[in-house]
């Protein structure tokens, strides 16, 4: 394969990715809001955990993506 047809299919890849784990973080900020007062300290701190692991990994992927091209 070509090497600039793969670093298109990766940078597309790429873009995937970003759009599904924005697309988590946002679902979870929103449930976040509308639960807050239901649900257990706990269970609040592991969803804001996961909401900063997933900017990380959305960070890491443009970063990615910036250097591909």
């Amino acid at each position: 394969m070509d090497k600039s047809n793969n670093q298109a299919d990766d940078k597309v890849h790429l873009q995937k990715h970003i759009a599904h784990t924005v697309a988590n973080l946002h679902d979870a900020e929103a449930y976040l809001d509308e639960h807050a007062n239901e649900i257990t300290a706990g269970k609040k701190r592991g969803i804001e955990a996961e909401n900063d692991r997933r900017k990380e990994s959305i960070n890491g992927f443009e970063t990615k993506m910036n250097h591909e091209g």
